[in-house]
């Protein structure tokens, strides 16, 4: 029986590799970034702590994201291959928000507790603030616009 089982989520966690679109995470050293890459990064991480490297597909784009620390915040900083910035995530504290955007992220968290808050830019624009939210053991993620209304669609 437990060989049927191990050969069932053996199976099942292969066909979930295998949808197209669906990101899985590899670390990486800085070494293995493209060239482009590396010197974005130098640029993007000046007076920051470098945490670690990533990349992942996107549906079928290459993403190269590089995890800092900035003044004891969490920032996420995703590449193209050329070394374009994509998106960075900056960690930042609930109260520090406008009220609108804070009352948009409680109502939308309902119940649950509000664990973590980035504000999300693309393009040098401020384009969501993302929460990640704490309801019992589910965790799950919420995003509301620069104004604390809901978006049409996600960020």
């Amino acid at each position: 029986m437990n060989r049927s089982r191990t050969i069932l989520a053996t199976g099942f966690v292969s066909l979930i590799l295998a949808i197209p679109g669906f990101a899985q995470e590899k670390k990486l050293n800085k070494s293995d970034l493209p060239a482009a890459v590396q010197k974005a990064v130098d640029e993007q991480s000046q007076g920051a702590t470098v945490r670690g490297f990533s990349t992942e597909k996107e549906n079928g784009q290459t993403i190269y994201e590089a995890q800092l620390n900035v003044n004891g915040k969490n920032r996420d900083v995703s590449f193209d291959p050329k070394g374009s910035v994509l998106e960075v995530e900056d960690e930042v504290a609930l109260d520090s928000l406008p009220a609108p955007v804070q009352d948009g992220l409680k109502k939308k968290a309902g119940t649950g507790k509000i664990t973590k808050v980035e504000a999300l830019t693309k393009k040098g624009k401020l384009v969501a603030y993302e929460a990640a939210v704490l309801n019992g053991a589910k965790k799950s993620e919420i995003q509301v616009g620069p104004n604390g209304k809901p978006l049409a669609h996600e960020e």
